[in-house]
């Protein structure tokens, strides 16, 4: 590639992959469900691996929206 051919920046364009918002969520889940069944297990109890899987469950859909949920930038039009 030539020093002077602009390729354009996507790093701020949300992705439009379903699979990369289910992992997300899905990573969520795993990560705090994980921390609350390991909390469990470590403490006795048998609240934390529920409060954890909803708490992944909503901290996944959060990041889902922030990161996904902004309608695309449109390019500007020039004026002619």
């Amino acid at each position: 590639m030539a020093p002077n051919d602009h390729v354009p920046d996507r790093s701020s364009e949300p992705s439009t992959d379903p699979w990369a918002a289910f992992g997300s969520l899905g990573a969520g889940v795993l990560l705090y469900g994980g921390l609350g069944w390991a909390g469990d297990r470590w403490l006795g109890t048998s609240f934390l691996l529920p409060v954890g899987l909803v708490l992944g469950a909503v901290l996944g859909f959060y990041v889902v929206i922030v990161r996904f949920g902004r309608a695309p930038e449109k390019p500007a039009e020039h004026d002619a």
